[in-house]
């Protein structure tokens, strides 16, 4: 306790005694007991009062040892089976945990790791991928405070994520590397990453390029082929050696049939070579016979343009044409869709056309839109009122069900530039999204659809939709959401049949099953989501007898169900709605890749590198002692014994307000009863 606080306590009793002389014993003739009693009382209440006021404390000190953590991470992929075995690295680790020096130097921890970073008790060697970087940046997040250090035991292979060898901890990490597998370099030439298009169209012809490389000291020579359903398309000679260890093959293709088409490359196996898995490699390409001409008609130039453009066209079944208003009528005619983007008085043209073809077009409005000429020369809805723009913030319609929304969201989006206006539909409307103004959701919408029985609209109230693209490339590193969106868009207005109420999204092509999932969404009569429906899914296997029943699972706005555990193989499958009839049928089609069994040897020179980088060392698998005696020498993990300060009062809040009220009771009810108040 502080000496000042001492003083206080002392000058309290002081201040109490003073005050109860002077009330009950100075200048006063009573005597007896009764005034003691009451004098007594009466102190008690005043140091009571005094000493909630100064509450006196007092610091204990608790002194602890702390340790630092060491961190056993293990690459728990399915390329170390061919490195090591299950036992081998468990009795590593139970070497480590039972190791008394170790304990006690450090607290242990244990993780593995494949797609993601997770405390494990058993090893097994199960995951179909490797993110080391991942891992590795998860663990900062973890453990940020004390003495850290990771030995990470692993080949080195990476098949996901960021290159590890840049990873980059903070200043109380060091890395330790375990090197596990083989480090001899064989001789081994692979197919690299091969770039296709999505889809191609009928009678054309589409490219398909790849790289070969070697890894050697020698001159090699082999053929390479490319396959499109087990017939040769394509072959070349290529020559590669150690300063020339790649080379980057290019071929055009016709296609000659519409469907799902596989495009095999394979590379000729060297003499001797241990891995010849990654020879061959496979990919797919849907070929199609129709491609939509969207056409945006613009008088200005904006940024919007540009951003719609490239949303769309990331489809390759469909290309953008840009045109003034007062182009010749042969691009109206050429065109499937039209977006007409902040229309003027040049716009007359545009809609004579549209009301004589009875087109599904989409409508953009903003700053530099001519909002009467627009209200007097469409029948679809009224801008009226005020026309001062403002930023207006977007709110998603969750009960929008015209059309897949995906994984799209708008939540932190910027705004789009707009008028308050009041709007005015004048067909049936579906609304995507509702305007917020100043963090105020309004009643009005912000994109709306306009359907009839022959024609389809859509409208959007704002300028500014390329901010939206880049926000989603921002939020995921990939325009993949939006451009989906718009491609949904697209697909619905480019479209005249009767809307389906039972969707179905999945990919035609999985490169491998751990990403297989098929997603259904369904609408009851008034096309609002249906969260109580029962779906299922039956799967048959084109190339073998197997068959699957299962339930699809709602997942928020969706229903899906996962396939990861398929073989590689083509596959047919039903979804259907119980107690409706209603079902939707499709195909789709596994590739038998394993990225884990492209490598056969350990990459130890990047591993070393990543220790070096990170403050630690390389050490290999058969030679484990040495990390153990590292760690137990090392002057840089010894344990720190810290004090903590716990600051407690000296006297219960409770007891002494208890008290205080008690000693007044008692002094109260004792003169009350002596006739002394």
């Amino acid at each position: 306790m502080e000496l000042s606080t001492v003083l206080l306590i002392f000058f309290a009793v002081a201040a109490a005694l003073v005050l109860v002389y002077f009330q009950y014993f100075y200048k006063n003739p009573r005597k007896g007991s009764l005034k003691i009693i009451l004098a007594t009382l009466r102190f008690v209440t005043l140091l009571c009062g005094l000493l909630l006021l100064i509450n006196p404390k007092f610091v204990s000190k608790e002194y602890f040892v702390e340790k630092a953590n060491l961190i056993l991470l293990v690459d728990n992929s399915t390329s170390m089976e061919d490195a090591t075995s299950t036992v081998e690295i468990s009795q590593a680790i139970d070497k480590i945990k039972k190791n008394e020096a170790l304990n006690e130097r450090f607290t242990v921890h244990h993780y593995g790791f494949g797609n993601d970073l997770k405390a494990i008790d058993s090893i097994n060697f199960n995951e179909g991928n490797t993110d080391i970087s991942k891992a590795l940046t998860a663990l900062g997040n973890v453990f940020t405070s004390g003495n850290n250090t990771v030995a990470l035991f692993s080949d080195g292979n990476q098949t996901l994520g960021r290159d590890y060898e840049y990873v980059d901890l903070n200043q109380n990490f060091s890395i330790n590397a375990i090197v596990v597998g083989d480090t001899t370099q064989y001789e081994d030439i692979s197919v690299g990453f091969i770039n296709v298009n999505k889809y191609a169209f009928l009678r054309n012809n589409f490219p398909i390029e790849t790289s070969i490389k070697y890894r050697g000291t020698r001159s090699v020579s082999e053929t390479v082929t490319i396959f499109i359903n087990g017939n040769r398309v394509h072959q070349e000679r290529i020559n590669l050696n150690s300063t020339k260890n790649s080379q980057t093959l290019s071929a055009l293709v016709e296609a000659q049939s519409v469907g799902i088409k596989t495009i095999k490359i394979e590379v000729g196996s060297l003499e001797n070579e241990r891995n010849t898995a990654n020879n061959i490699k496979e990919t797919a390409i849907e070929v199609v016979d129709e491609k939509t001409n969207v056409v945006i008609v613009s008088d200005i130039i904006h940024p919007d343009i540009g951003a719609l453009k490239k949303s769309i066209e990331s489809n390759e079944q469909r290309s953008v044409s840009i045109i003034k208003p007062d182009a010749s009528q042969s691009y109206f005619e050429d065109s499937d869709l039209l977006i007409l983007y902040q229309p003027n008085r040049n716009f007359s043209k545009v809609y004579d056309f549209l009301k004589n073809t009875g087109g599904n077009y989409f409508t953009i409005t903003g700053s530099k839109t001519d909002v009467s000429f627009l209200n007097s020369i469409q029948e679809s809805f009224s801008i009226t009122g005020s026309r001062q723009t403002e930023a207006i913030l977007p709110v998603l319609n969750n009960a929008f069900g015209l059309f897949g929304l995906g994984g799209f969201t708008v939540n932190g989006f910027p705004p789009l530039t707009g008028t308050l206006g009041d709007i005015q539909f004048k067909k049936n409307d579906n609304t995507i999204m509702f305007q917020q103004l100043q963090g105020i959701d309004l009643d009005k919408p912000l994109f709306s659809i306009l359907a009839e029985p022959n024609t389809k609209e859509a409208v959007l109230f704002g300028e500014g939709i390329w901010r939206w693209r880049a926000q989603v490339y921002r939020n995921d590193q990939s325009f993949q959401k939006f451009d989906e969106f718009i491609g949904n868009l697209m697909v619905y207005l480019g479209s005249n049949k009767q809307r389906s109420r039972l969707q179905l999204d999945y990919e035609l092509i999985f490169d491998n099953a751990s990403s297989a999932t098929i997603r259904a969404s369904y609408f009851d009569e008034s096309y609002q989501f249906d969260s109580n429906a029962r779906i299922s899914i039956r799967i048959e296997g084109m190339d073998n007898d197997f068959t699957r029943v299962a339930p699809m699972l709602l997942k928020g706005t969706f229903y899906e169900v996962d396939l990861s555990d398929l073989q590689a193989g083509k596959y047919g499958f039903t979804v259907t709605v119980q107690d409706e009839n209603m079902s939707r049928s499709g195909t789709f089609k596994i590739l038998d890749f394993n990225p884990e069994k492209q490598m056969v040897s350990s990459n130890y020179n990047k591993m070393g590198r990543l220790a070096q980088k990170n403050k630690g060392k390389v050490y290999y698998l058969d030679s484990f002692e040495n990390f153990q005696n590292d760690l137990v020498s090392s002057q840089q993990y010894i344990p720190v014994q810290k004090s903590r300060d716990n600051v407690v009062s000296l006297i219960d809040f409770s007891i002494l307000l208890g008290l205080m009220v008690l000693s007044l009771a008692l002094e109260w009810f004792i003169r009350k009863y002596n006739g002394l108040i």
